[in-house]
């Protein structure tokens, strides 16, 4: 992966390179091997690069072979070898980053849709006066942008817009979805005027500084199902899984997998071993020293059915102590979940011996593999209930149930929810939406549709629609790209191969969740691969030990933080629910970690915003 960043001053004064100097100064994490800016006129590129494909050359930006094109390019295009074949250029080098500029020569912007991959570029055509950003389909690799009457900056990661854009605050309008999501969904953000180009979109700023935003790519909203027997389904899944494995493989430097033990990175981890015939492949996983919640046993199993160098790491609470404030920076928002400080760690441990990991991320969200899918069906028929009468009786419910039911809790908890999307959004959300309003004194400022509303068909299709396009967009794959390049590791996820996602689109409900087994299809396919009892053993996630060490290591940090008197959360927040909060969690009577964890992430994102913000201004 790579770092890009860029600004165009919009009354046509030069681009300075100390500017774009400073702006590439904060990607440095995302590209150790090389940097470099480039300036024409207000226009100015800046791009680190770390080296995955033809290591000695393809040094950026990079301009076409007449001058008249530039691109700055984060990602990898794993079909290039085909594309250069197709399209008659004069290459120079023999990487993937002149693909781009071959292709826009030939089929203009258009030709983003013949690129597989994931990516974030920009593409700068003199001819035209046109500035293009384009963001790849599934939203793997993140590119944001401010636009006001002055300038237009465009960068990898938020931090690297401050030294051009200057200091800025939260976005309060978006508080309320942070509360929801434990994320923002695009196109905003939680910082202030900054905006997230959405998946499968491009970006236009024209000459006259007018700005357009288009997909090229989309989900079907409505379900596009073919007619598929289940033995069919399996077989297309795993020859596309098999193909997509292969594709993400394409390096010059070595290339490892993540494995948990869970039936995704245990596929891969197959996947992989198998099309490079078992050679010197390292695999890694994280565990925390609890085994109520470690999976490590399952993946020495399966390293060493594969015949993998496996390595682990241990997380403990000192690592969350020391490591939130430094990965809150990276990530530029609050830490979402608590596996983004294990999954740090991970990358640091992996990136010793490799440059490059494949993972399962996005094969839950495609194929139906969380405990909601099965209960999909049940989210909607809850609104046949009046919510006068459901809610009430169901939050009564809800704080009855003993802390050791908390999967329990948080079904019901969805199903008091008002709106079909509300409950839909409640399986992940931290706050019900009467808990937001009554913490921010108000509903929310926004009202625009979300995929929760935008999604049709069946329940199980409208909840996939909407994980793919809000929690794993916007918060599991924003979480790989930070904590692996925070490590200046690059992250593939094979399922996400779009020739995947849209096959994945054209499969009915009834082969993802089949007879109560979630991830019905993706588990047929890994039987080929893994024993059975790999296969069908209960899912259980990325989980981190915190209701305990909330009470325990992490207890006085956490009353510090949210009740002390220079308290963000303190200030925009009701501190009485935040006090009843801590004090519920201490005496064990409710798990209120995952509010608890919400509330603290903002917390010390919001100190890392101020330390963040002391940078040079664009006069």
């Amino acid at each position: 992966m790579c770092g890009i960043a860029g600004y165009r001053r919009l009354d046509g004064a030069p681009a300075d390179a100390d500017l774009l100097r400073a702006m590439a100064s904060r990607l440095v994490h995302r590209g150790p091997d090389d940097s470099g800016v480039w300036t024409s006129g207000p226009l100015g590129f800046a791009h680190t690069r770390l080296s995955i494909i033809d290591l000695g050359s393809s040094t950026q930006p990079m301009a076409s072979h007449d001058g008249r094109r530039t691109v700055a390019f984060n990602g990898e295009i794993l079909n290039y070898r085909q594309l250069r074949s197709e399209v008659d250029y004069p290459y120079r080098t023999s990487g993937d980053t002149e693909v781009l500029l071959a292709l826009y020569e030939r089929h203009g912007i258009e030709g983003v849709r013949k690129l597989r991959g994931q990516f974030a570029y920009a593409l700068h055509d003199a001819e035209s006066g046109d500035l293009h950003l384009v963001r790849d389909r599934m939203g793997v690799l993140p590119l944001y942008y401010y636009f006001d009457s002055e300038v237009f900056a465009f960068a990898s990661e938020i931090k690297a817009l401050f030294p051009v854009i200057g200091n800025r605050e939260v976005d309060r309008a978006s508080l309320h979805d942070y509360l929801a999501h434990r994320s923002v969904p695009a196109p905003y953000t939680l910082v202030e005027g900054v905006r997230k180009v959405p998946q499968g979109h491009r970006l236009r700023l024209t000459a006259k500084g007018a700005v357009t935003i288009a997909p090229y790519w989309e989900l079907p909203r409505e379900p596009v199902v073919a007619s598929r027997t289940p033995e069919e389904a399996v077989r297309l899944v795993a020859d596309a899984l098999d193909a997509s494995v292969r594709d993400a493989l394409v390096a010059d430097v070595p290339v490892g997998a993540y494995l948990s033990g869970g039936v995704d990175s245990s596929l891969i981890t197959a996947l992989v071993a198998r099309a490079r015939d078992g050679a010197g492949l390292h695999t890694f996983s994280a565990g925390f020293g609890d085994p109520r919640v470690d999976e490590l046993d399952w993946a020495h199993k399966v390293a060493k059915l594969v015949g993998s160098e496996h390595h682990d790491v241990i997380v403990t609470a000192d690592d969350f102590r020391e490591s939130w404030a430094n990965l809150s920076w990276h990530r530029d928002a609050p830490l979402s979940e608590p596996a983004d400080v294990a999954v740090f760690k991970l990358a640091q441990l992996a990136r010793r011996d490799v440059k490059v990991v494949l993972s399962g991320e996005g094969s839950d969200e495609l194929f139906g593999g969380y405990p909601k899918h099965r209960f999909s069906q049940a989210t909607r028929w809850a609104g046949l209930v009046p919510a006068a009468l459901r809610g009430p009786a169901l939050h009564r419910l809800e704080r009855a149930l003993p802390a050791s039911r908390a999967r329990l809790g948080v079904a019901v908890r969805a199903m008091a929810e008002p709106t079909a999307a509300e409950r839909m959004r409640g399986w992940f959300a931290p706050f019900t939406v009467d808990e937001r309003n009554a913490l921010l004194g108000g509903p929310a400022a926004r009202s625009a549709t979300g995929p929760y509303e935008r999604g049709r068909g069946d329940a199980l299709h409208r909840m996939l629609y909407a994980d793919s396009h809000s929690w794993l967009a916007d918060n599991l794959l924003e979480r790989g790209d930070r904590m692996s390049m925070a490590a200046s590791l690059e992250l593939r996820p094979p399922f996400l191969d779009h020739r995947l996602v849209e096959l994945a689109f054209t499969l009915p409900s009834s082969v993802k969740v089949r007879k109560g087994v979630t991830k019905w299809v993706v588990k047929e396919v890994a039987r080929a691969h893994l024993p059975n009892e790999v296969v069908d053993r209960k899912k259980s996630g990325f989980k981190v030990p915190l209701d305990a060490w909330f009470r325990d290591g992490l207890r006085d940090m956490a009353h510090d933080l949210l009740t002390g008197p220079s308290s963000f959360v303190g200030e925009v927040l009701d501190p009485r629910a935040v006090r009843t909060l801590l004090a519920e969690h201490d005496s064990g009577s409710r798990n209120e970690q995952p509010r608890l964890w919400t509330l603290l992430s903002l917390e010390v994102w919001r100190r890392e915003l101020a330390r963040a913000n002391g940078v040079e201004v664009l006069e």
